[in-house]
């Protein structure tokens, strides 16, 4: 009797592995556990996330939720798939990222920034360091998050923080001074503001930045007025806060009121007339906290990152704040 040869089942062991976008949206649903907030991620619809969700399972032959009117779980297959699907993602991402960084133009220097301290620090300085680097070309990535260098394809990042970051390089560049500040038609128009007590006499609309962390409160206006020697009859229950320092200073100039702002955030506005600084008393923040110019440790030796450290560096130690005056005047 001639031997047999087992038989494979083709469909089975050959079964098309799916898609990226078939393995993102599986990764958001499982992470959230929740199809509808995976959609706003992923940018479908909930029902989508679930057809697509139907198609991975029937495509691996494998149930990867369970599902309740409630809620949704991952069955034991589905935490298998989670985690590797992570992974492999998370890998995809960063080899594109070295990838983009690999193809990039050698002169080509990627900065990653909040829009506060670009438009308000760089941006203004920028044909001054153009003049000084002809042969560098910067392009910016605009956000308040933290980003991963490789992953993300960044040279450098401008951070507000402690300094302390995984793996990276944290040159300190300059603390906050936070200063109260208003418009100059609020000088014009409204009432005398010859000492600090008179923001409080004359009931100001008092804004500022409602933002802290285990460590670190953002000054505000109670520790302000103490500063100023106004700490025994002030109510700040009438104050106005914001989550950005940028609303505060959108208020100040649209809305008439009075705000606690950074001075090197400012620098323009009080140069430009747009804003006035009251008074000759600063806070600062947490003597821990400051921003940095962070960078990987391996890309330290760059020619770029040696450029753009250098003159940021030598920009903050050569500026020198013109006197702001110790009256509203």
């Amino acid at each position: 009797m001639a031997s047999t040869t087992p038989m494979t089942n083709n469909n089975t062991t050959n079964r098309m592995l799916p898609g990226t976008r078939a393995l993102r949206t599986f990764e958001a649903a499982a992470r959230h556990l929740n199809f509808t907030r995976a959609a706003d991620e992923v940018g479908l619809t909930p029902a989508a996330v679930s057809y697509q969700i139907k198609e991975l399972e029937d495509q691996l032959g494998v149930v990867l939720f369970t599902r309740t009117s409630r809620s949704i779980q991952l069955t034991p297959a589905g935490a298998v798939m989670f985690e590797a699907t992570a992974d492999a993602l998370d890998t995809l991402h960063r080899a594109a990222g070295r990838a983009r960084r690999l193809t990039r133009n050698a002169a080509h220097l990627r900065v990653s920034l909040s829009a506060r301290f670009a438009t308000n620090w760089l941006l203004p300085r920028l044909p001054k360091f153009r003049a000084a680097n002809p042969g560098l070309e910067l392009s910016f990535d605009i956000s308040d998050e933290l980003r991963d260098f490789e992953a993300d394809d960044i040279d450098v990042a401008i951070r507000f923080g402690t300094g302390r970051y995984e793996g990276a390089r944290a040159d300190r560049l300059f603390e906050l001074d936070i200063v109260p500040v208003c418009s100059p038609r609020l000088i014009e128009t409204g009432p005398p503001l010859n000492e600090p007590r008179d923001l409080v006499r004359h009931n100001h609309t008092l804004c500022y930045v409602d933002w802290k962390t285990d460590t670190m409160t953002w000054p505000n206006w109670r520790r302000w007025m103490a500063a100023a020697g106004v700490d025994d009859d002030f109510d700040d229950s009438r104050c106005v806060a914001f989550s950005d320092s940028g609303y505060v200073v959108q208020a100040v100039l649209e809305g008439g009121a009075v705000g606690l702002a950074d001075l090197d955030m400012i620098e323009a506005d009080l140069k430009q007339g747009r804003l006035v600084r009251l008074f000759d008393v600063g806070v600062s923040m947490a003597p821990t906290y400051a921003y940095h110019l962070v960078y990987p440790q391996g890309y330290g030796e760059d020619a770029r990152v040696v450029a753009f450290r250098e003159w940021m560096l030598g920009e903050i130690s050569g500026h020198v704040a013109e006197p702001l005056g110790s009256s509203a005047a």
